[in-house]
C-alpha cells in the first residue's frame, strides 16, 4: 500500500490498443496516468486498421519447426504471404538470426505455450472489460475458422491442437461440409478446402474503434492524453529513468512505462537495452460488403496466403502479409493483390473491391514471437510491446499484467518468462551487430 501512494504518477508512451489498454487497467488500480502520443488522436497507427480478428487460440509464434523451408516457398509463390527487401540492415540480420535459433518443437512448444497463457488471459480480461464498461466496436463473439486448401496442411493441424488441449481450450477439427456449417458462404467455393480449424471462443472486433472508446472511458477515469507530442528520449539518473523529453517538453513520473511498439527498440538503445523487437509491415483492405449473405460471419483465416478476412459490421477487413522492409511504409500494390485474390477467392460474392481502401502498419515483433511485459533494469521502468501480429488479441491481457506489475501486486498469471530478461543471454555476436547499427 505504501508503494502504491508513492508511486501513483504513470507515464505511458504510445495510445495505441497496448498503450491504452495499460492507461485503462493503471488508472483502476487508482493510478494517475498520462498517455504520450505523437497522433493526433488514440490507435492511429498500427492499431488503426489489422485484420480484426481476436485469434485467442490461434496465438502462435512465427518461428517454428520447417519455417525456414517454408519461407522459401513463399518467397516463390506469386500472391506471397512473405516478402524481403534487400537492404543492409545489421540489426535484421541479427533478429532473424535469433528467430531461427527458435525454429525447432522445443522452442515452439514453449513459446506458444506463453502466448496461449497471455492470449486466454486477454479473452477473460476483455470480457470483463465489455461487461464493466458496455464497450462495442462492431464486435462479434462468433468463433473463427482456419481454412486449410490442402490435405497436407489438415494432416499437421495437430501441431497446435497440443497446446489448445494443453489449455483446455476448445475447438474442432471439421471437414469442408463442417467448414461451411460455420460460414455458410463458403458453400460457393467448397471444392476449394478439404477442411478447417474452427475455435469458438476467438472474436472479431474494429481495433480502431474499441482504442479510440476505451480512451474516452479512460479520460472519463481520469487519464490525460497529450497528443501531438513526440516522445525523444529517456532521461536517466543511475538506476531510475528521471524523465521523458518530448518535443514540447520534459515530463516526469513516478514510474514509466513504453508502449511504442516498433519503435521501441530505439527509444530504449541510448539506455543500454537491446530490445529484440523489429517491424513486420502487415497491409489491410476493407471492403464495403455488397451481399451479407455472401460475407465472413466472423473471420476466416486462409491458411495458404496466411490471410485473414473478417467481418466487421458492413465491411470486410482483409488482412495478411508479412514484409520485412524496415520502418517503410510505403504502400505496394503487389500486396494488395494478394489480400484481394484470396477474399475474392473464398467469398466472390462478399464485398466491392473496387471501392476498397488499402492500408499497412508496422508489427513489434519478437524472435519467439511473445511480448515484452514487465520489469526492465531500471526500476522504475516497465515495458508493453512486441506483441508482433497479435497486438490486438493481447492487449487487454498484457495491460491487465502490466498494472499489476506496476503496483507491485502479484500477477494473476506466471509473468516469469515474459519480461526482457528472457533475452538476457543474447549471443555476444547480436549485441555487436546492435551497437554497430545504432553508431
Amino acid at each position: 500500500m505504501v508503494q502504491h501512494l508513492l508511486d501513483r504518477r504513470v507515464r505511458i508512451t504510445s495510445s495505441g490498443v497496448v498503450g491504452t489498454a495499460s492507461a485503462y487497467y493503471l488508472a483502476r488500480a487508482g493510478h494517475e496516468v498520462t498517455v504520450i502520443d505523437r497522433q493526433p488522436a488514440a490507435g492511429m497507427e498500427t492499431s488503426f486498421a489489422n485484420a480484426g480478428q481476436l485469434s485467442y487460440g490461434y496465438s502462435s509464434p512465427w518461428a517454428g519447426p520447417g519455417i525456414p523451408i517454408k519461407a522459401l516457398k513463399w518467397l516463390m509463390m506469386r500472391y506471397r504471404p512473405f516478402v524481403i527487401w534487400p537492404r543492409p540492415d545489421a540489426r535484421l540480420g541479427w533478429w532473424l538470426a535469433q528467430m531461427l535459433a527458435n525454429c525447432n518443437e522445443e522452442a515452439y512448444r514453449l513459446n506458444k505455450s506463453r502466448m496461449v497463457r497471455i492470449a486466454e488471459y486477454a479473452r477473460e480480461s476483455l470480457t470483463a472489460l465489455r461487461a464493466e464498461t458496455g464497450i462495442t466496436y462492431d464486435d462479434r463473439q462468433r468463433g473463427t475458422l482456419q481454412v486449410f486448401r490442402t490435405q497436407k496442411q489438415l494432416d499437421h493441424v495437430g501441431d497446435d491442437t497440443g497446446v489448445l488441449d494443453q489449455y483446455g481450450i476448445p475447438y474442432e477439427v471439421l471437414d469442408a461440409a463442417g467448414c461451411v456449417s460455420k460460414e455458410p458462404a463458403l458453400g460457393l467455393v467448397r471444392e476449394k478446402m478439404v477442411g478447417g480449424l474452427y475455435l469458438p471462443q476467438d472474436e472479431t472486433g474494429d481495433v480502431h474503434q474499441f482504442t479510440q472508446r476505451l480512451a474516452k472511458i479512460c479520460e472519463g477515469m481520469g487519464v490525460a492524453f497529450r497528443y501531438g507530442t513526440t516522445v525523444r528520449k529517456l532521461d536517466t539518473e543511475g538506476s531510475r529513468v528521471t524523465g521523458v523529453v518530448t518535443d514540447t517538453g520534459r515530463l516526469t513520473a513516478d514510474r514509466y512505462v513504453v508502449a511504442l511498439g516498433s519503435y521501441s527498440a530505439a527509444l530504449l538503445r541510448p539506455l543500454g537495452m537491446n530490445l529484440p523487437v523489429y517491424p513486420v509491415k502487415g497491409y489491410s483492405i476493407t471492403v464495403p460488403i455488397t451481399d451479407p449473405d455472401g460475407a465472413p460471419v466472423s473471420t476466416v483465416m486462409d491458411e495458404t496466403y496466411k490471410v485473414a478476412i473478417t467481418r466487421l459490421g458492413e465491411r470486410i477487413r482483409v488482412g495478411g502479409t508479412a514484409e520485412l522492409a524496415g520502418f517503410s511504409l510505403t504502400l505496394r500494390q503487389p500486396r494488395r493483390a494478394t489480400l484481394e485474390h484470396s477474399v475474392h477467392d473464398l467469398f466472390p460474392r462478399g464485398g466491392d473491391l473496387s471501392k476498397a481502401s488499402f492500408w499497412t502498419g508496422l508489427r513489434p515483433m519478437t524472435p519467439d514471437g511473445t511480448p515484452i511485459v514487465g520489469a526492465t533494469p531500471f526500476g522504475n521502468l516497465f515495458t508493453n510491446t512486441g506483441h508482433g501480429t497479435l497486438g490486438w488479441t493481447m492487449a487487454c491481457g498484457s495491460g491487465r499484467l502490466l498494472a499489476d506489475l506496476v503496483s507491485g501486486h502479484t500477477p494473476e498469471i506466471d509473468s516469469s518468462d515474459l519480461s526482457l530478461e528472457r533475452y538476457r543471454h543474447v549471443p555476444p555476436e547480436g549485441k555487436a551487430a546492435a551497437r554497430k547499427q545504432a553508431a
